[in-house]
């Protein structure tokens, strides 16, 4: 698996990478991205720490939008995810209140009372200045949708069975979220 994992970083890092802002007309309109974090190496060269695609058609560039853009972390479970890991970071209470999707109006109306507002107005701040300043995009352009998914799929699937890529993590306990 590392052979392919690490002919899958060279050749990923032959395309453009670009960091934010970002000419959003240089990005296909329908294909598979990947991040790059800085710092984090693989293969001798920058690893692959995300990669996404889209379900709609010509949806790649708002995709894009609702990771480095868009402060709305049940968008994006990339966001959701740096946003725990800098609530975790920080041993920060709020993490249980981050957890709850409040995308559904239900879960909006059932939670509003439990979520401080402004508290997530400021972690959804510093995700996108996060994003913005730590991470890279390169995207590679596959129009039919269901080829997209499969080849999103078998990149992570690779990516993720690879030892020199795998990141050296630590199991946190997650918190329960509020009832």
């Amino acid at each position: 698996m590392g052979q392919i994992c690490n002919q899958l970083h060279q050749l990923f890092h032959k395309l453009p990478i670009y960091s934010f802002p970002f000419d959003i007309d240089k990005i296909p309109l329908n294909g598979v991205y990947l991040l790059f974090e800085n710092g984090e190496i693989g293969h001798r060269t920058d690893r692959i720490v995300q990669i996404g695609a889209h379900i709609g058609n010509n949806q790649l560039r708002s995709r894009l939008m609702e990771h480095f853009i868009k402060e709305n972390k049940d968008r994006s479970i990339f966001r959701k995810n740096i946003g725990r890991a800098i609530l975790c970071r920080e041993r920060d209470p709020f993490l249980v209140a981050w957890e709850l999707d409040l995308t559904s109006h239900n879960a909006s109306e059932n939670y509003q009372y439990l979520i401080d507002f402004e508290k997530k107005k400021q972690i959804e701040k510093l995700v996108t200045q996060t994003i913005q300043r730590n991470f890279r995009l390169a995207a590679f352009q596959v129009d039919d949708k269901d080829e997209r998914m499969k080849l999103k799929d078998r990149i992570i699937s690779t990516v993720s069975l690879c030892s020199p890529v795998s990141p050296v993590c630590r199991h946190l306990s997650r918190q329960t979220p509020l009832a």
